[in-house]
């Protein structure tokens, strides 16, 4: 495969890449992590529609997610900082207007730093995931973050998402992927007690958490690249980690397959996907080679495939649409908005 780049803009320490599509027309979303900084939608054929989503009083996101059956509208982190003490960090709802985009703050919760919307059953729950509960300072890793659920009314106008603590004791929560588990969708998140997987509510059952594997884990992904049936579990390990690892499924367990070569620092980025009909993972690194990587599986190897170098993206999202396939990045260490879009060699 290959790749075309297009940069959007210069964005002062891009945090997020999302997307959404509304009426087949495709968004691409950036965002910075500073306070008090910009949020972008780019659209049209070759995205050169710009539209401020919000700016001047918001900041420090790293999240964006659409609704599945509601149309234009949007759940986001702002105001997620490590330095700041206490927690300003919020999740806030946005929506597509005839006159742009409108954004109205939900709740407060210290340290929100993943969050997910799953829709079951025909109603909407928020998966909400704190980093730490308490922080004296940037560096301090005593207090352990947590797992929050709530349903998100219909009426987000008028009424509240009233959230509930299922999970605890998860220091350094920091990785999250969504992710099937029985033909229903779940959550998985990674921190230092290992991936836990979080089930929702199903034939009169709770919520439910799951230990798979143990060990320091910064981010995760899935993705069957070896099409033997079971997906593989890539990590970034330990916290913001210096080693990429691929997990297969043995005997019910995960166990150590691959290691990525190459010496990295800051490993942030990581996306189970599809490109050219291929299973693969989409990586990226933020420091030393700060490469944004594609890895597949053929002829019975891993076969790594660069993007680019030098970029260093804090967050990657692939889009399938129309026929074309998508690899938005923000790139953090260049400071730049960018999208590749992926060919056939």
């Amino acid at each position: 495969m290959k790749f075309e780049k297009k940069k959007l803009d210069e964005i002062v320490r891009c945090y997020c890449a999302s997307h959404m599509t509304i009426d087949n027309d495709l968004y691409a979303f950036f965002a910075s992590e500073n306070p008090e900084s910009e949020c972008y939608s780019y659209t049209g054929s070759d995205f050169s529609k710009k539209e401020v989503v919000w700016q001047g009083d918001r900041g420090g996101c790293m999240s964006i997610i659409p609704f599945a059956k509601r149309k234009g509208e949007f759940l986001a982190v702002n105001e997620f900082y490590l330095k700041i003490s206490p927690s300003h960090s919020k999740l806030v709802w946005g929506k597509k207007t005839e006159d742009g985009w409108e954004v109205k703050d939900l709740f407060n919760l210290p340290y929100l730093h993943r969050f997910d919307i799953y829709h079951v059953d025909g109603k909407d729950y928020v998966v909400c995931a704190t980093i730490a509960r308490d922080k004296r300072d940037k560096e301090d890793w005593t207090r352990p973050g947590q797992i929050y659920v709530g349903e998100v009314p219909a009426d987000l106008e008028n009424e509240n998402v009233v959230l509930r603590q299922i999970g605890d004791g998860y220091y350094r929560n920091h990785g999250y992927a969504r992710g099937e588990y029985e033909g229903r969708v779940c959550g998985y998140f990674g921190s230092d007690y290992g991936v836990v997987r979080l089930t929702p509510p199903h034939d009169g059952k709770d919520w439910e958490i799951d230990r798979l594997l143990e060990g320091n884990i910064s981010e995760i992904a899935f993705a069957d690249i070896d099409g033997d049936g079971n997906e593989e579990l890539m990590t970034i390990e330990p916290f913001h980690g210096n080693a990429i690892h691929v997990y297969k499924l043995k005997d019910g367990k995960y166990v150590k397959d691959y290691t990525y070569p190459n010496e990295i620092d800051f490993a942030h980025a990581l996306v189970g996907t599809t490109l050219t009909g291929k299973p693969c993972f989409v990586a990226g690194i933020r420091r030393i080679n700060c490469e944004i990587f594609v890895l597949t599986y053929e002829d019975g190897d891993y076969k790594v495939t660069l993007v680019e170098e030098g970029v260093g993206p804090a967050n990657l999202d692939v889009v399938h649409h129309d026929g074309k396939e998508y690899i938005l990045a923000a790139n953090h260490t260049k400071n730049e908005a960018a999208i590749y879009e992926v060919l056939e060699d």
